[in-house]
């Protein structure tokens, strides 16, 4: 079962710097150690838990790269036509018969195997068909052909013996097709993090109920489990629990057996009818770290025994900001992935803005064409981290680090677009 290092989430004093929040994180780790072999259908998404070396070469032979002739390159003409007789015909997952001889040209179609020689390689170079002429038996080539022209050699993709695939790397389509293309049918992956995601508060209510007065519907579990489905995570929902220290005491403590992480949102307080807290503090233990971000401040990390725990901010676009920064990576690290950090990007700002020095700040922002044809952010017109409408204007995020405090229209930012949290 993965884990954190003991004191890995205490912390006091001053305001934490995203920075340090996440260095702290990320050294505290321990990813899972059981892993599983799938087959190559069902290994997107997944985590890689071991090199994949190539046994063979890709391609395995030299191969025509179009439809066109191989010949010897020194048979051309330097100055005029050259006139070759066509000896044969090569189509791909065939062969020649016989070996191609000096003097001649083959025929052959893209993909298939360059003809051996007689006594040795074989021809070099393929002219295209479009570039030639045809007489009876024979194929007219112009000159300037480029020696070696359209011809793909053995291992030029990959190297027989290379690793092609680390481990560590969440498998993309292409990477699949990777595996396939060295003769893999199945990866050894480490097994799906196993998180239990639950809400709390009897404010709280599923959707689809009558809502009483003062009561909310439940939005951020929804929002949790969805980007934890994107993660390839296996995803058990404890639903809302009750305001009752004795049921929340034991839904953590089942879910602490037999999952891997638990998540929550909100509800995490000093208030008196604050029994998460309490529950949590029974088993284990709850830190608060006071974060210098905005939005999502205060973000409350602890343990059950060693199953780590990450309490997300009640507000909605907190809570997408801060499972951005601190529960991805944390769910990531724990199932095994190399790379925690999502890509960011330079775009222009098409917006004017000012800030607090000393914290780093996250705005929702879509992106759009300017006048020039260059990608811009324009900024959701509230700031408000409780309007969850704004996460689906926008595209992705603004990152506005702890120094600025003024950000001008024209000027370049940092972007996180919302698919790199896939």
């Amino acid at each position: 079962m993965p884990q954190l290092s003991d004191d890995c989430f205490a912390f006091g004093g001053a305001l934490m710097p995203a920075e340090e929040a996440l260095a702290r994180l990320k050294r505290a780790i321990h990813p899972v150690t059981e892993s599983e072999t799938v087959a190559l259908r069902h290994a997107g998404g997944r985590i890689l838990a071991r090199d994949v070396v190539a046994a063979i070469d890709v391609p395995p032979h030299d191969n025509a790269a179009v439809d066109g002739y191989a010949v010897f390159h020194a048979d051309l003409a330097s100055e005029g036509d050259s006139r070759l007789p066509v000896i044969g015909r090569v189509a791909a997952g065939t062969t020649l018969k016989g070996p191609a001889r000096r003097g001649a040209a083959v025929r052959v179609f893209t993909g298939a195997p360059m003809p051996s020689g007689e006594s040795g390689p074989g021809p070099d170079t393929v002219i295209m068909q479009e570039d030639c002429r045809l007489d009876s038996d024979h194929v007219i080539i112009p000159p300037g052909a480029r020696k070696g022209i359209n011809r793909r050699f053995a291992g030029e993709d990959v190297r027989r013996g290379a690793i092609v695939l680390s481990a560590g790397r969440r498998l993309k389509a292409q990477d699949v097709g990777l595996a396939a293309s060295v003769g893999l049918t199945a990866l050894e992956v480490y097994r799906r993090l196993r998180v239990a995601v639950f809400s709390s508060g009897d404010e709280v209510h599923e959707p689809g109920a009558t809502l009483p007065a003062g009561g909310i519907y439940d939005s951020n579990r929804y929002v949790v489990m969805s980007l934890l489905d994107e993660l390839g995570a296996e995803v058990t929902d404890l639903g809302i629990l009750p305001d009752r220290l004795e049921a929340v005491r034991d839904a953590l403590a089942d879910a602490a057996r037999t999952h891997d992480v638990l998540v929550t949102s909100g509800g995490v307080s000093t208030g008196e009818e604050d029994h998460l807290k309490a529950a949590i503090e029974a088993q284990g233990r709850l830190n608060f770290w006071r974060l210098a971000i905005r939005p999502g401040r205060p973000l409350a990390l602890g343990q059950i025994g060693r199953v780590p725990l990450i309490g997300l901010p009640g507000n909605p676009v907190a809570v997408v900001v801060t499972f951005a920064l601190f529960a991805r990576p944390l769910i990531l690290g724990l199932g095994g992935a190399s790379v925690l950090d999502p890509a960011h990007y330079q775009v222009r700002a098409a917006f004017d803005y000012k800030k607090k020095p000393g914290r780093r700040e996250w705005l929702r922002a879509r992106l759009v064409p300017g006048a020039d044809g260059v990608l811009a952010a324009e900024k959701f017109a509230h700031d408000g981290a409780g309007i969850l409408s704004s996460t689906v204007f926008a595209d992705g995020l603004v990152e506005l680090g702890e120094e600025v405090t003024r950000l001008e229209r024209g000027a370049m930012v940092d972007f996180l677009p919302f698919s790199e949290l896939r």
